[in-house]
């Protein structure tokens, strides 16, 4: 199976998975655990699968977090609430949201059972040897509501590819700043957004676009030069060939079955206004 399959299944759950960080119900839900702010509920709710983390191992599998930013809310989230219980919370405030989000039909409807079980099919064949954030979440009980279904999958699927992503980085010599000045060169994300949501300094962002530079990757206006695209493109087939396992193990039919039930589903989180006009990812929706 081409490795494009992988990326184009990645812009159709992605967006599914990002309500847990941007829906109401689900900062209303940290809120209720007693969690401080945005940042140490996304942290707690992010990292409860791994249980009681400390900041240092999350630091490592969150990647692009400047180490302050996380230290600031772990290893205090559990102290407030357990993981166990940041993991219930979190299952009942996406029930919420998406339940807000699509409505009782859609939630209710053959087609979403349909796709939560494509999904988790998926999810369970994932390779997850040297991925310990999609291995965490594999590993959790598969929910009883096929809406919760469908988004714990994804959010597996998700973290599965996150964890690849993060091996070709290291390989590509690329560290956390120097990885996303690279994404923002390319154009799918704001510089300024990304740099100031994980916490780091000018200065760091600074020295990483010199870095860049001098391996000829970035012009001296911070564009991607032509030996930086293909650098960039590198990293990118190389993040979806490491992501592929899980459609192969689908099988065609089957995943191209789950692309056509999870389009809908995708545009209606994309078109809600839900996701910051900077999201991280760089989530357009251009491809559904």
């Amino acid at each position: 199976m081409s490795d494009t399959v992988a990326r184009a299944m990645w812009e159709r759950f992605e967006p599914v998975h990002q309500v847990v960080y941007f829906a109401p119900e689900v900062r209303a839900a940290a809120d209720g655990l007693g969690m401080l702010g945005y940042w140490m509920g996304y942290f707690a709710l992010r990292a409860a699968p791994l249980g009681p983390a400390p900041a240092s191992v999350v630091t490592s599998c969150f990647y692009v977090f400047h180490p302050d930013r996380v230290a600031r809310a772990l290893p205090d989230a559990w102290g407030r609430a357990a993981p166990q219980d940041v993991l219930t919370a979190r299952e009942r405030a996406v029930d919420a949201a998406m339940t807000s989000l699509y409505g009782p039909d859609v939630i209710g409807s053959a087609e979403l059972a349909e796709a939560a079980d494509l999904a988790w099919a998926a999810a369970l064949a994932a390779d997850t040897a040297g991925r310990v954030l999609g291995a965490a979440n594999q590993a959790l009980p598969r929910p009883a509501q096929p809406h919760v279904r469908l988004w714990q999958a994804v959010t597996t699927l998700r973290e599965h590819r996150g964890d690849g992503h993060v091996a070709v980085l290291v390989g590509h010599r690329l560290g956390p700043v120097d990885a996303m000045v690279l994404k923002c060169a390319a154009g799918e994300s704001d510089a300024e957004f990304q740099r100031r949501t994980r916490k780091w300094d000018l200065g760091q962002w600074a020295s990483a676009r010199a870095e860049l530079r001098e391996r000829g990757w970035l012009d001296e206006d911070g564009r991607l030069t032509e030996a930086g695209t293909v650098a960039r493109g590198e990293v990118e087939a190389a993040t979806d060939a490491a992501a592929a396992t899980p459609w192969t193990a689908l099988g065609a039919e089957a995943t191209d079955r789950l692309a056509h039930l999870l389009d809908p589903l995708a545009r209606t989180v994309l078109g809600s206004g839900i996701l910051p006009a900077a999201n991280p990812v760089g989530l357009t929706g251009g491809r559904l």
